[in-house]
């Protein structure tokens, strides 16, 4: 398992791919207490298909850019709800409706939001 500040700086450069191809409300959640093999889940909504393909594909881009490996992606074919999973950091692309109807955000409502900053179009709709 890396540093957890290994997953902070995994968690920026996800939410400025996913911001910079049109990404919205995202939400990371440390769900480490829990899950004891991972971090941070990153939340993050796509208007479309195409969207969200686009989406996961800039996130998993970047990440492996910055050196980090994928462990697994699912999803991509469907491109309605797309996991990337780079181990302590597991990435949620989520076409709007499949985000409702999961509900991540109640399941792991107990969990601590992390705090993210972006500088691209989705800035506005960031918890944190």
């Amino acid at each position: 398992m890396q540093s957890p500040d290994t997953a902070v700086d995994m968690l920026q450069i996800a939410a400025d791919a996913a911001a910079s191809k049109g990404g919205e409300d995202l939400i990371a959640l440390n769900v480490s207490g829990p899950l004891p093999l991972v971090d941070i889940f990153l939340l993050v909504t796509g208007n479309s298909e195409r969207n969200v393909a686009a989406i996961a594909d800039e996130v998993e881009d970047k990440l492996i850019e910055a050196g980090h490996k994928r462990v697994r992606r699912e999803g991509r074919a469907e491109a309605r709800w797309v996991l990337l999973d780079f181990g302590d950091l597991i990435v949620h692309v989520f076409h709007a409706e499949e985000r409702v109807y999961y509900g991540l955000e109640r399941l792991w409502k107990d969990c601590p939001i992390v705090p993210i900053e972006t500088s691209g179009p989705a800035a506005g709709s960031i918890s944190g």
